[in-house]
Formats: structure tokens, C-alpha cells, sequence
């Protein structure tokens, strides 16, 4: 995810008080959903804590919750996404908050993918810097430490009974990973090297984890050719293609047509690359600005009639301008707003 107000409709309180989940209760324990994944990326959510926000339910009795409860019992999510950073500045995203957050996920009967950036923060198409500690590294070096680092991680959540459904290997890796060296266009054959050596790794502790590539701008099919012809060419290990699906990103980036013509795209998109790759396919990030939020349910709506396994908001929780501009969440006033309410009707 690269980095408007959210106008809260009073009738979701009654819509969603009123849904039952598959899931069942919190008193369910850890028995988890399985089907179709329904998802939020809550990686900001100590750190909010942390600065003292806090999250409440719809409608004018609010009631505070905590942030992944909140948004399984009244949002129908069943699966929680959480960002890794290699050495973060502060603690955020490192290995420690991220087995805070995923042993609240497990403890909710939730389905938990984990996102390994190999980064040291932000890793996005504008953005994949080498892991500082990594840099004087030479490229074999590189591999073994981007392994170490994911075995590190994982073996630190199975120590705790988290058992991650999903891993994916980068984040956003449009122009490939831990440049310069994983450089999909000037080093295919050592990107993809790299892209094996997580998925080794991760395989190693968690065999059925299914390992994702994840890109950006879904509704683009020609930069996912390149990076997916380059792992058939080169011997790349993957089991499932990520997407990012920003209607807002895709006008930047030139798309005409609104959310639309990215859906449509994006549907279309996924269709091929089933076929051509024989993978398949889950929308890893989906967002539309903050005041957008009745056209932002049709998106999620579309999008999860479009043969992928599921869908990924990043970041709903965030309030508008979070972290020095966000704008893309779809919680009001600490309390959720219609955005969601697809994967409420999908648990009716």
C-alpha cells in the first residue's frame, strides 16, 4: 500500500447487530472459518493503541472493542493480514508486535496471513529498500539472512500456537524485491532466487502455508505477466498470485473510467492469469478513500464475485490522515462505516 470523511449511515447498526456470523461467538474459542477469506490488514492497530485511540461499535449505544473482535463480530471479518519488517526503528512490525497481534488473531478463531516486506519499513512499488544490516552482504549471503529472517519469524508464532494460512513472499514486489539485486527486469533469475529462498524457508515450518506473490494494480495484466512469465522462466516457487486493488491508485497511474472500469479490469485480469498460470488468486489489499464509503462497499461487493479467495482490507481501522496521510480507511469516529458491509451479507 502506497499512501477522505467516511459518512457513517445509522441503519448499519441495526444490519449488522443482527448478522450472525459462521464463525460463531468469541466463546467458539479457535474454531475457524474456513471458505471464503474475509480480511483485514490491522497492522497499525498497537501502535494506534499505543497512542491512545480506540475503536467502537456502530450506532448511537457505542460500545469500545477491541479492534479484531470489533471486526469479526460486527464487520463479518475471519482473517487478519500482519506486516513484518526486518529492523524497524521502533517496535512496531517487528517480529515482537507482530506475535502481540497474531496471538489475538488466534485466540479469535481468526485465519492470520503474514506479509514479509524484507525491508527495514515501507516496502511498495516506490519503495523496495534492501534491509540495512543486509546491504554489505554479498547475494548468497543475502538469501540465507532473508531466510533466517523468515524462519525467525514463524518459528516465534508456532512457539505461541499460531498456525499462518497464508505467506507472502514481499510485498507489492511490482519492480522486485531488495533492490538492486532483486531487480525484476535487470536480475529476474535473482529476484526469483530470493522469492525461493522465503518460500523455502516458510515451507519449512509451516508446509501448508500457502506462499503468495503479491503486485499492485490488479486491473494492469501486463505487469503481472512480467513478473510471473520471469518466475515460470526462472524457476520461481509460488502457490497463489496477491493483488492490490486502489481504484485511487489506478486513476494516478492513468486508468480512466472510476472504480468501475478497475473492477471490471481487475475481474478480467484475475479470469487470465487463472488460466494462463494455473494459480489462484486472492486480492491482498483493497482501499478507497475514506469519505467514498457506499461506493466502496459496491467495490468489495464486485470484487468478491470475482473468483479470487478472498479480499483484504488494509488498514480499515485507520482514521482519515492516520500515519502522515492515509486517507483510505473505512472506520468514522473510531466505529465502522458501511464499507465492510459486503462480508456481513456473506455471513447471512
Amino acid at each position: 500500500m502506497r499512501m477522505k470523511n467516511i459518512v457513517f449511515l445509522p441503519v448499519l447498526a441495526a444490519m449488522l447487530l443482527c448478522c450472525s456470523c459462521k464463525t460463531g461467538s468469541l466463546t467458539a474459542g479457535v474454531s475457524k472459518e474456513k471458505g471464503f477469506v474475509r480480511g483485514a490488514d490491522v497492522s497499525w492497530v498497537t501502535e494506534m493503541e499505543d497512542k491512545g485511540m480506540a475503536f467502537y461499535t456502530p450506532g448511537e449505544a457505542r460500545k469500545k472493542m477491541e479492534c479484531m473482535q470489533l471486526l469479526k463480530e460486527f464487520c463479518g471479518v475471519n482473517s487478519i493480514r500482519l506486516r513484518v519488517w526486518v529492523n524497524p526503528k521502533e517496535r512496531w512490525n517487528g517480529i515482537e508486535d507482530v506475535v502481540v497481534k497474531a496471538v489475538r488473531a488466534e485466540r479469535l478463531g481468526l485465519r492470520t496471513m503474514i506479509d514479509f516486506h524484507f525491508s527495514d519499513s515501507w516496502a511498495d512499488p516506490g519503495q523496495q529498500r534492501m534491509p540495512a544490516a543486509w546491504k554489505e552482504l554479498s547475494f548468497e549471503e543475502q538469501k540465507k539472512a532473508l531466510a533466517a529472517h523468515v524462519k525467525e519469524t514463524l518459528m516465534a508464532l508456532k512457539a505461541v500456537g499460531v498456525k499462518p494460512e497464508w505467506v507472502q513472499i514481499g510485498n507489492e514486489t511490482t519492480p522486485g524485491m531488495m533492490l538492486p539485486v532483486g531487480d525484476i527486469e535487470k536480475n529476474p533469475a535473482q529476484y526469483a532466487a530470493l522469492n525461493n529462498a522465503g518460500y523455502d524457508a516458510a515451507k519449512s515450518v509451516f508446509p501448508k502455508a500457502k506462499c503468495i506473490v503479491h503486485l499492485d494494480n490488479g486491473n494492469d495484466p501486463q505487469r503481472y505477466d512480467r513478473m510471473f512469465d520471469a518466475l515460470e522462466t526462472y524457476g520461481g516457487k509460488y502457490d497463489m498470485i496477491g493483488m492490490s486493488v486502489y481504484p485511487f491508485w489506478a486513476a494516478q497511474s492513468g486508468e480512466t473510467g472510476g472504480w468501475e472500469k478497475v473492477a471490471d479490469d481487475v475481474a478480467a485480469n484475475v479470469k487470465r492469469l487463472k488460466a494462463k498460470y494455473k494459480k489462484l488468486v486472492m486480492i491482498c489489499e483493497i482501499g478507497m478513500p475514506y469519505n467514498e464509503a457506499e461506493a466502496c462497499k459496491l467495490l468489495i461487493a464486485r470484487m468478491m464475485k470475482a473468483d479470487v479467495e478472498g479480499v483484504f482490507y488494509w488498514e480499515p481501522q485507520a482514521p482519515a490522515g492516520y500515519n502522515g496521510g492515509y486517507t483510505m480507511g473505512c472506520f468514522e469516529n473510531g466505529a465502522p462505516t458501511v464499507a465492510l458491509s459486503p462480508f456481513v451479507d456473506d455471513c447471512k
